[in-house]
């Protein structure tokens, strides 16, 4: 786990260092027009930089939404399988009962038969 955290961190620092220079490299103003008649002026790498922001934002908004929707879809399976669990407990004592029952309503035992000999014929 521990190695995790620093190939974490190399990520997350040669991100932020590629994202640096990239500001740095990109100064020039742009005017940006959202809608007709929004528009502003801001330096490339800010905008490149928000727009990457916002793209970020929709993937981890996107990640949450799958993220519920299997744990909806786990919550389904966990209610279905604690009602066939029910199920199964309510057979098993129904099974329980009529083995019971049977026993109860069992002929008492036959007394052993006569052993068959050659040449005797039993009627």
């Amino acid at each position: 786990m521990n190695h995790m955290r620093h190939i974490n961190f190399l990520i997350i620092f040669a991100t932020c260092l590629a994202v640096g220079l990239f500001s740095l490299q990109n100064t020039q103003s742009t005017t940006i027009q959202i809608v007709q008649g929004v528009q502003f002026k801001a330096p490339l790498a800010i905008e490149l930089l928000l727009a990457m922001l916002f793209g970020v934002v929709i993937a981890w908004v996107f990640n949450i939404w799958v993220r519920l929707q299997q744990q909806l879809v786990s919550l389904g399976f966990n209610l279905k399988l604690r009602s066939k669990d029910k199920k199964i407990k309510a057979l098993e004592k129904d099974v329980e009962h009529y083995k019971v029952e049977i026993e109860e309503k069992q002929l008492p035992a036959l007394s052993p038969s006569q052993p068959v000999t050659e040449g005797t014929l039993v009627e």
